[in-house]
C-alpha cells in the first residue's frame, strides 16, 4: 500500500555510537524487541521512522519527542493496540501498522494532521468515533480486520480519496462511504456484505505440468506473473500465481472470479484458463502474453503525491493519443460497470501502453462486484468516474500545449471537472463520457 522504501537499513550499533545524528530516514530491522531510545537522540532531525520486520508491542511515551517525524512505519511486528501515544505527535501524517495483532485502537487515538493510514491485516472489529476528527484523511487501509461496521463519524471525514474495506466482517455498507465528495478508488469486496454475481466465472482448467515457467515478469500485491511456454499447445502465455493472502486491496479468490467475469475486451488483458494442481496447491490465471512494446503509463504513487500517480519526467503525450486512452479507458469501465464490476484501482500504473497509445487495463487486486439493480449502483459508478478523471487529468497535464486547440482544451477541462463534481450523483456515468468522448 506504501511506496517503496528506497533509504537503507542502518545497525543498532552505529544508533547507541551516536554515528546517526543528523539523519532524516532511519530504518531499523533488527529483531527489537523494546523501543531503542536512542531514537530520541535524532529529535532534531528525524522524519521518517521505519522499524518493520521486528518484535515491537508498545511504544514509550518519549516517542512523543520526536516532533519533526512525518512517516512511521511498524509493518510485521507484534501489537496488540494501537499506540495512543502517537497523536501526541504534531505533523505525523502517515502510520503503518500492517500485519501486526491489532485488536483495539482506543479513541482519539490518531494525530491531527494524519492522512494516510495502514491497518492491513490485522485483528481490529471496531474503529474509534474519533476516527471522524481526520478530516485530513487522504488514504485509509483497512483490509484483512474483522470490521463489522464503519462509524458513522467518518463520514466527516470528507477528503478521503482512497479507501479499503475489503476482507472484513462488514454486513452493511453505509450510504455515505458512496457520498464522500473525494472518493476515488475503493475495495469492499471479500465482506458478509459482499454481492454474490449471477455471473458464470467458471472457465477451463490446464495442468500446472503443462506449462514450462520461464522468466519472471513481475510481482504485485496478489502474486507473482511469469513467462511460460504452454507445452501442448507451443505458444508462451503469462502465468499468474497468486500468494493466497490478504493483501492491501483484498482477496485472491475475488481478483481472479472478477478477471475472469470482466469478459473479452480489447482493452483487457485476455485471460485464457485458470491452473489446476500446482504443486503448493496455489491457484492462478493463464493469461495472453502482452508484447514487450507495452510499458506502465505511469508509476505508482509517492508519498508526496498520496493517492495520485506519478510520471517519468520525460514522458509526453499529443491530443491524440489522450483521446485514444481516455476512450480506450472509458470503454473498459462502461463494460465492467455494465457488469457490475468495480475496478477500484484505476490508475495509469495498472495501465499498458505502447507508441501507437494502445492501451490494457489490468489488476483487479481491489475490485468489487456489486448489484448494478441497488440503490448505491449508480454511486458506485461515478465514484469510480472521479478515479478516471484524476486519471485523464494528469495525462492532460503531459501534453504540450500547441498539441490541443483551445476549443477541445475546453472540451477536456469539461470532462474533468464534470468527473470533480463533489455531488457523486451529478457525475456522468462512463457511457456519458464516451458519447462525449465521440464528439471530439
Amino acid at each position: 500500500m506504501h511506496p517503496t522504501i528506497l533509504y537503507m537499513t542502518y545497525s543498532l550499533e552505529d544508533l547507541k555510537l551516536g554515528k546517526l545524528i543528523g539523519l532524516k530516514e532511519l530504518k531499523l530491522a533488527c529483531d527489537l524487541k523494546e523501543f531503542p531510545e536512542e531514537i530520541l537522540s535524532l529529535a532534531d532531525t528525524l522524519e521518517v521512522l521505519d522499524l518493520s520486520d521486528n518484535q515491537l508491542s508498545e511504544l514509550p511515551d518519549t516517542i512523543a519527542q520526536l516532533k519533526h517525524l512525518k512517516i512511521l512505519f511498524f509493518a510485521r511486528n507484534n501489537f496488540t493496540k494501537f499506540p495512543s501515544i502517537l497523536r501526541k505527535l504534531p505533523i505525523l501524517n502517515m502510520i503503518g501498522f500492517k500485519s501486526n495483532q491489532i485488536e483495539t485502537v482506543p479513541e482519539n487515538s490518531f494525530p491531527p494532521k494524519l492522512n494516510w493510514l495502514i491497518l492491513t491485516d490485522n485483528k481490529i472489529n471496531k474503529l474509534p468515533k474519533s476516527i471522524g476528527d481526520c478530516t485530513l484523511l487522504q488514504k485509509c487501509a483497512l483490509a484483512g480486520n474483522l470490521l463489522e461496521e464503519l462509524p458513522d463519524e467518518m463520514a466527516n471525514c470528507i477528503n478521503i480519496e482512497l479507501i479499503r474495506v475489503s476482507a472484513n466482517k462488514l454486513k452493511v455498507i453505509p450510504n455515505w462511504l458512496f457520498e464522500l465528495p473525494k472518493l476515488s478508488w475503493v475495495a469492499f469486496g471479500g465482506n458478509p456484505v459482499a454481492y454474490k454475481a449471477p455471473i458464470d466465472t467458471a472457465i477451463d482448467l490446464f495442468h500446472w505440468n503443462d506449462f514450462a515457467v520461464q522468466d519472471l515478469l513481475g510481482e504485485g500485491a496478489s502474486g507473482f506473473i511469469s513467462k511460460a511456454n504452454w507445452i501442448s499447445k507451443n505458444k508462451d502465455v503469462a502465468i499468474k500465481v497468486f500468494k493466497g493472502a490478504v493483501t492491501s486491496d483484498g482477496l485472491p479468490d475475488d481478483e481472479m472470479g472478477i478477471a475472469i467475469a470482466a469478459g473479452f475486451h480489447k482493452n483487457l488483458i485476455r485471460v485464457l484458463g485458470k491452473i489446476k494442481n500446482h504443486p503448493e496447491a496455489k491457484i492462478g490465471l493463464i493469461m495472453k502474453l502482452i508484447a514487450p512494446s507495452y510499458i506502465n503509463l505511469g508509476n505508482p504513487p509517492s508519498w508526496e503525491t498520496c493517492t495520485r500517480d506519478v510520471f517519468d519526467d520525460n514522458i509526453s503525450f499529443s491530443g491524440a493519443e489522450l483521446h485514444m486512452i481516455a476512450k480506450s479507458i472509458a470503454s473498459v469501465c462502461a463494460q465492467l460497470h455494465g457488469k457490475g464490476i468495480n475496478h477500484g484501482d484505476l490508475y495509469a500504473h495498472n495501465i499498458l501502453v505502447n507508441k501507437t497509445a494502445e492501451c490494457l487495463l489490468g489488476d483487479f487486486g481491489a475490485a468489487t462486484f456489486y448489484d448494478i439493480n441497488s440503490d448505491a449502483a449508480s454511486s458506485i459508478e461515478r465514484v469510480e468516474v472521479r478515479a478516471f478523471g484524476c486519471l485523464i487529468e494528469d495525462i492532460f497535464g503531459l501534453v504540450n500545449e500547441n498539441e490541443i486547440s483551445h476549443l477541445l482544451r475546453n472540451k477536456w477541462e469539461k470532462i474533468i471537472s464534470a468527473s470533480f463534481v463533489s455531488e457523486v450523483k451529478n457525475r456522468p456515468s462512463f457511457s456519458d463520457i464516451l458519447v462525449e468522448l465521440d464528439t471530439f
